[in-house]
């Protein structure tokens, strides 16, 4: 099964190089570098549910 790789609508290039992927696949949730796409985090829903929550919650608005 192919992996279908998702990003996000706000990617900051035409070209979609500065931007993360997300996908499914066989349960876990994969993220990568679109510029580097042979490096891959791998996570659970839950892992990445509360760095989310965090994000949302401008925890890491430093680092941007």
């Amino acid at each position: 099964m192919e992996v279908q790789w998702r990003k996000s609508s706000k990617s900051s290039n035409a070209e979609g190089s500065d931007c993360l992927e997300l996908a499914v696949h066989e349960g876990e949730i994969l993220m990568r570098e679109s510029d580097n796409p042979n490096v891959v985090i791998r996570t659970t829903r839950a892992k990445l549910r509360a760095f989310l929550g965090g994000a949302k919650e401008g925890e890491f608005d430093d680092l941007a």
